[in-house]
């Protein structure tokens, strides 16, 4: 049993864990496999967050639906099959995780992952465990829909006021405007820290520690 009614949703890549170089590494592949114009790096990350459909999208705004599916599925191949470029939890984030789930908080994900990626790094990482829910882009519609925080909080039963939104992103950040969620930004993602700022998050941490601390001071305990 929850005994704070707190939930508290964290995006996943940029905020959890440190994985821009493998995305952009199996995009690029993907890319290279069909042929296709290259894209920049900066192209490439401006996209994470979103669901792959909706990053082709942009990436690729005249390609057909059929190129869209063929570049989603040989980015799938790379991630889950394919390439080894490291991706790691940010360090101290398991600690923290660990520490919210025994001060007895709801935690959950709001990704722009798929469920079959997600579920890999979740296991990987050993993680799962901390979550009592998660949802994917390939679930629901991308950010910055609200849909992905509406499932959770009506899954959990918790109202808006006592949800808080995590992200590296203005899609993360957006997507919890767009549900009525407070929110809180990092700066250590993919998003400059004007962009996060304009979405009017509760405040900005520079780091995992930071992160912790404020969670400590600012919201759990302030509850």
């Amino acid at each position: 049993m929850n005994s704070s009614n707190q939930l508290i949703v964290f995006d996943w890549d940029g905020t959890l864990m440190d994985s821009e170089a493998r995305i952009v590494n199996c995009m690029r592949a993907a890319i290279e496999d069909l042929s296709l114009a290259p894209r920049t790096r900066q192209q490439m990350t401006e996209v994470i967050g979103l669901g792959l459909a909706e990053a082709q999208a942009i990436l690729y705004p005249d390609g057909t639906p059929e190129e869209h599916a063929a570049l989603t599925e040989r980015y799938r191949y790379h991630f889950v099959e394919a390439n080894q470029t490291p991706s790691t939890l940010f360090p101290g984030v398991e600690d923290m995780l660990a520490e919210l789930n025994e001060q007895g908080h709801f935690l959950a994900v709001a990704t722009g992952k798929g469920r079959r990626g997600l579920d890999r790094v979740l296991e990987e990482t050993n993680t799962g465990q901390y979550f009592h829910i998660t949802r994917c882009a390939d679930e629901s519609f991308s950010k910055p829909h609200p849909q992905m925080l509406q499932e959770i909080m009506d899954s959990l039963g918790v109202e808006t006021n006592d949800t808080l939104m995590i992200g590296d992103t203005e899609y993360d950040l957006q997507m919890a405007n767009n549900a009525g969620v407070p929110s809180l930004a990092v700066s250590y993602g993919v998003h400059d820290l004007a962009r996060l700022l304009n979405c009017k998050p509760l405040d900005c941490v520079d780091d995992i520690p930071a992160l912790r601390n404020w969670l400590q001071e600012k919201y759990v305990l302030a509850a």
